[in-house]
Order: structure tokens, then C-alpha cells, then sequence
């Protein structure tokens, strides 16, 4: 894990706070611009989730790529002010966000029982701690919870040295591995 509080910039130049200590692991500036690379024009217009948000920077890229809504979910108090405070830098209307401070795969079980009306997301990126072994239920709590659109793109940030294998009900589009980083690229798997 990467000692927060350093220098942290999105792919514009335009400098973002880092939380203090170790209670982060900032994407390194070549993933994020690479799987901003990788997703083009699909950014533009979309809904983004951003799980395990940490600094916000892959959810501040979103937005300076042309996302209409950013939902960053953080439970960190520390790590979550500075990701309110680096979206508040970058979101510009009619661009909008949301900021929930509650461990990720607990929203995610409220999301599936709200009784209020919510909009799935095109686009979500989650960055779970690597040695935490939660890629797996975070793939299967964002099937259950229905919080993705049908055509949804999960993007899944794991440890290049034991990416997840079992991930039931999802198919993997593609996998990019950028040095001990890799993203997979997954979709829900279409039942027959």
C-alpha cells in the first residue's frame, strides 16, 4: 500500500489531495490514464461508480473525461473528505456526484433494498485492497444489487501477482496488466 499525501494529478496536470498515511493506494497515474484510454468515448454522458473511491482521482478522471455522474463510496472519514474536496475541484455542471462514507459492499446491499428509484450505472470501477480477498464478493454483491446497467462495463482493479479467477456470473472482456496493476474489463454473463 502507497503512503498517501503525495503528489497525485490527473492526467490534465490539475493537482488532487491525497489522503495522509497508509489508509489508501492511489492508481498509479499511467493506469488511470490507460483505462481512460481503453474506455474513449464511453465515458462521455455515462453514470460512474467508484468503489473503495480512496482519493476520488479515478472518479475526478471520470468527470474530466466527460462523465454526467460520479457516485464515489469510500468508508475511510479522512480519505473520503479529500474526495469530496478533489470532486468539488473538478465537477463542473451540469456535471453532478454523490459521496457515500460506508464500507463498499454494505451500500451495496442498501442499494438493492432502497424502496427510492435509483439509476444504474454504465460504468463502475472498483479498487478493492488487494490482500483484503473481497474482489470476488464485490463482483457478486454488484450482480445482486442491480446497480449496473445491462450493457455495463465493470472495471475491476486487482494485484497483478494473484488476479480473482472465480467470478461467477461474469464474463471477462479483456485484461490489462500494467506492471503489479491489473484492470479486468468484465460484463455480466448472458444466461441461454
Amino acid at each position: 500500500m502507497a503512503r498517501g499525501g503525495g503528489d497525485l494529478r490527473l492526467s490534465g496536470g490539475r493537482r488532487l489531495q491525497s489522503p495522509p498515511g497508509t489508509i489508501t493506494r492511489p492508481t498509479p497515474a499511467r493506469v488511470r490514464q490507460s483505462v481512460f484510454d481503453l474506455l474513449q468515448e464511453q465515458v462521455v454522458g455515462a453514470r460512474w461508480l467508484d468503489l473503495f473511491s480512496g482519493s476520488g482521482a479515478m472518479a475526478c478522471e471520470a468527470l474530466r473525461h466527460g462523465a454526467a455522474h460520479v457516485t464515489a463510496v469510500e468508508r475511510h472519514g479522512r480519505a473520503a473528505a479529500v474526495t469530496r474536496h478533489n470532486l468539488q475541484l473538478v465537477c463542473r455542471p451540469p456535471q453532478t456526484f454523490a459521496l457515500h462514507r460506508r464500507e463498499a459492499l454494505a451500500w451495496l446491499r442498501a442499494w438493492n433494498h432502497s424502496t427510492e428509484p435509483q439509476q444504474p450505472f454504465a460504468l463502475i470501477y472498483a479498487d478493492p485492497p488487494y490482500n483484503g480477498r473481497l474482489h470476488e464478493p464485490v463482483a457478486m454483491a454488484i450482480a445482486a444489487a442491480g446497480v449496473m446497467a445491462p450493457t455495463g462495463l465493470l472495471l475491476l482493479e486487482c494485484t497483478s501477482r494473484q488476479p480473482p479467477t472465480n467470478l461467477p456470473g461474469w464474463r471477462l472482456g479483456s485484461r490489462h496488466r500494467y506492471g503489479g496493476t491489473t484492470v479486468l474489463l468484465l460484463q455480466r454473463a448472458v444466461d441461454n
